[in-house]
């Protein structure tokens, strides 16, 4: 086989099998273990040199697929509680078999007004699914790292002007880096968003009352109040050790009087706006300047998707557009998110997205949300029962964070064992939670958001590391 035309007439063929194949894995996710045995000494044996003459699609997807069945990790299935990930609904993934079909390059409307009417559709109906007022604009983007990098550079811009410098023309080297307070609970992707924007990961002051990180807002006060200079403020909806939130309608009492910008990372706890028994921890997110979250978190789309949204949404342009003579102009009263936007090539995410809120709606997804808090409290009581477990943590949303403590294991020793223990689970393979370090002690997890996790997979998760304590870590 050589040039791809001579392929075409296979193309039916290929889709069949990428149909079947993709069938064949998604209706086995809820069996399967989330990793199967042997599959990472199977993917370090493979040996691929650069074929000269191809061997045409069909060969091509027969091993992949073949490769796909052995050692693809079942992370968008119910049992995989680690990285706070969720899965693809039922009409996300057909959504995203078409975005690949007709292949839209969602930069403007000249490029696709299909794409770029969809994104707008989307990102109100996100704005109003969590119900945010209507002058906030929006933009997808591949996740919450490019999600907060668009909030953020919006934030440069409004920090820029506040100094009188237009820092997309001039950059900021001319000006000392802005305050950027934030609680213990700052997440990484913030962090590389603002090395990004050059605004100085340096400027970055952890506001911390407890050893857990919680915010001290009453030192965020004093401290905006010696700076006296534009500050932005980034406030945690959801932590990803405990799911725990910062203090935000607080925080924006203190922002407020200071004329600071405050900026919301709510990757996945902007959906406890959706169950009212969490809705308390969002209150103050629609005082806020900007907003972000995930879609490959709670919103259940295939990866990689994320949304920011803005309360001065021009910000958005004036910190990103960059025009070109083949380019539409910003005078174009049509929808066009590649200026607002760090990628100029974009897909069309926006097809996932208003496809699964199309399918199940405000409701759907509120329904999908309480579950998934009734059964974090459910394994909070698993572990609560147990003799050999210890909960470090409250559980005011999705994730439980506990360790092993078998009795009459020592204090000195419990992070090791901890440790083994995270590795052990991971290598056994029926479920997959991550270790973290919370309050100082090594500990588990594991978050709920997949949409097809049930009781019995959270059962497991307890059962499966309750048996690996006894067989595999305590000697």
């Amino acid at each position: 086989m050589a040039d791809p035309l001579a392929d075409r007439d296979a193309l039916d063929s290929t889709l069949e099998f990428a149909a079947n194949e993709a069938r064949r894995y998604v209706e086995a996710l809820s069996g399967d273990p989330v990793s199967l045995d042997g599959s990472e000494a199977i993917i370090e044996g493979w040996s691929d040199p650069m074929p000269e003459a191809g061997d045409g699609s069909l060969a091509a997807l027969r091993e992949l697929a073949a490769r796909g069945r052995e050692t693809a990790m079942r992370s968008s299935g119910p049992r995989f509680f680690h990285f706070v990930t969720g899965g693809g609904t039922p009409a996300a993934i057909g959504a995203d078999w078409l975005t690949s079909a007709y292949d839209q390059a969602a930069y403007a409307w000249a490029s696709s007004p299909f794409a770029a009417r969809l994104e707008q559709v989307a990102i109100d109906w996100l704005r109003q699914l969590f119900e945010l007022p209507a002058a906030f604009g929006g933009v997808l983007t591949t996740g919450a790292t490019m999600a907060n990098f668009v909030a953020l550079a919006a934030a440069r811009n409004w920090w820029g002007e506040r100094l009188g410098v237009d820092v997309e023309q001039e950059g900021i080297a001319s000006l000392s880096g802005p305050l950027i307070a934030s609680s213990g609970y700052l997440h990484p992707s913030a962090v590389q968003a603002i090395g990004m924007l050059g605004l100085g990961q340096g400027n970055i002051r952890r506001l911390v009352r407890d050893r857990v990180g919680r915010f001290d807002v009453e030192r965020l006060d004093r401290e905006l109040t010696l700076h006296g200079e534009p500050a932005i403020v980034i406030a945690n909806a959801g932590e990803v050790n405990s799911g725990d939130f910062d203090p935000i309608e607080a925080i924006a009492d203190v922002v407020e009087r200071h004329h600071a910008w405050l900026h919301v990372d709510g990757a996945f706890g902007l959906f406890a706006r959706l169950a009212p028994e969490a809705r308390r921890l969002t209150a103050g997110i629609e005082r806020a300047d900007s907003v972000i979250a995930d879609g490959h978190k709670w919103l259940n789309v295939p990866y990689d998707c994320g949304f920011a949204f803005v309360r001065q949404h021009g910000r958005l342009s004036r910190a990103l557009n960059v025009g070109a003579p083949y380019l539409p102009t910003a005078e174009d009263l049509h929808p066009n998110f590649g200026f607002i936007a760090p990628e100029n090539s974009r897909r069309a995410r926006a097809l996932a997205v208003w496809a699964t809120l199309r399918a199940y709606g405000r409701v759907g997804y509120s329904q999908m949300v309480q579950r998934h808090l009734a059964l974090a409290q459910h394994l909070a009581d698993r572990v609560d029962a147990a003799p050999d477990l210890e909960r470090l943590a409250d559980v005011p949303l999705n994730i439980v964070c506990f360790r092993a403590r078998p009795p009459g294991t020592s204090e000195e020793g419990l992070d090791e064992l901890n440790q083994r223990l995270g590795e052990a689970v991971r290598a056994d393979g029926r479920v997959c939670v991550g270790t973290t370090t919370y309050g100082g002690r090594v500990a588990l997890r594991p978050a709920i958001v997949n949409w097809q996790t049930e009781e019995r997979d959270v059962d497991l998760l307890v059962d499966v590391v309750r048996e690996l304590i006894t067989t595999r870590v305590v000697e």
